[in-house]
């Protein structure tokens, strides 16, 4: 009798013996996991508070991994830089990327063509911090509180510049809501990234900033930075006596930054949970909460499946505001 050859009975045999092949590889690739040194991309310049973070993040996980955790800064295009060549890495838990708001809130709202897809091109591992932004004026600037500025903003028209770490950033659009709210004519000047912004800031080449706290907060306690108002709805425990930009006379104003852990898409899960694991003990580790604590950050530990939700719902708020304020990218 003739053998019948079912074509698709042999697909379902292949199928099975691939899967069957792969897991013990996914184990095999959580239990070497990692052998060699693995690189945290970060998307702004050396400085600023995205790379402060990564910093901290990265010498605690050099201990909890027992491989060197290094940082490489790839500053540009408001984060689309960085987040491209996160990107396009090797899924194999050897490349991780320090986001933001910028980069996987706002960007994919701000920008006509993303080099990257924010939710399919990434893994979520977990949010590291909420961080209140600070505005911030360079003390040879006439203005002390917010109503002074608001009034010498409508004095000067087209006079008053405000830095920011880049088109789209949470520290540009902190800028473009506050001008929308109070009906001022301020002019955006973008860097690449929050030091060199800073940089012109101390040099009182540009007047303002609403920069992330951890980048700005050591300028401010050594009296080289005025310290004006905080953009979140509270007062900083670590500046308590510098008032809310809402309680200052904008009643309504809140923006907050947040920075968080990534890894490439595609990445073993078994891997993705060994990363997850050592990132949480991390941000559980004392050390790890006052570096980031005295930076004015408030430490934030997920889940991948409860940050890849808050991602979602981030976005949708963003794009709410860009749209708004009729913001674009430079």
């Amino acid at each position: 009798m003739a053998l019948m050859f079912n074509p698709k009975r042999r697909s379902v045999l292949a199928t099975l013996a691939a899967a069957a092949c792969a897991m013990p590889f996914a184990a095999s690739a959580a239990d070497n996991y990692p052998s060699k040194v693995i690189t945290i991309i970060v998307p702004f310049s050396a400085g600023g508070t995205t790379d402060i973070l990564a910093r901290v993040i990265a010498q605690d996980l050099t201990r909890q991994l027992g491989q060197s955790v290094v940082v490489d800064n790839r500053a540009g295009a408001g984060g689309n830089i960085g987040g491209a060549l996160a990107a396009r890495a090797p899924a194999d838990g050897y490349t991780l990327f320090m986001g933001t708001v910028g980069t996987h809130a706002i960007n994919a709202a701000l920008y006509k063509k993303m080099p990257f897809n924010p939710v399919k091109d990434f893994q979520p591992l977990s949010r590291v911090a909420n961080v209140p932004n600070l505005l911030v004026a360079n003390p040879n600037q006439p203005f002390r509180t917010v109503p002074e500025l608001i009034a010498y903003a409508k004095a000067h028209p087209g006079q008053v510049n405000f830095g920011s770490s880049g088109s789209g950033s949470s520290i540009h659009l902190s800028g473009e809501l506050f001008k929308m709210m109070t009906k001022t004519d301020m002019v955006h000047v973008p860097y690449k990234g929050s030091a060199p912004a800073v940089t012109d800031l101390l040099g009182n080449q540009i007047a303002i900033m609403f920069d992330n706290m951890p980048s700005a907060i050591n300028h401010v306690r050594a009296g080289k930075l005025r310290p004006i108002a905080v953009t979140t709805a509270k007062r900083s425990p670590e500046l308590p006596d510098v008032p809310t930009i809402a309680e200052a006379g904008v009643p309504g104003y809140e923006a907050t930054s947040w920075f968080g852990m990534f890894t490439v898409a595609g990445t073993p899960k078994p891997v993705v949970d060994k990363l997850s694991a050592a990132l949480a003990k991390s941000l559980a580790s004392p050390e790890v909460r006052t570096k980031i604590k005295e930076q004015g950050g408030e430490v934030v530990s997920e889940t991948p499946e409860q940050f890849a939700a808050f991602i979602q719902s981030e976005s949708d708020k963003w794009a709410k505001v860009v749209k708004a304020s009729g913001a674009t990218a430079d």
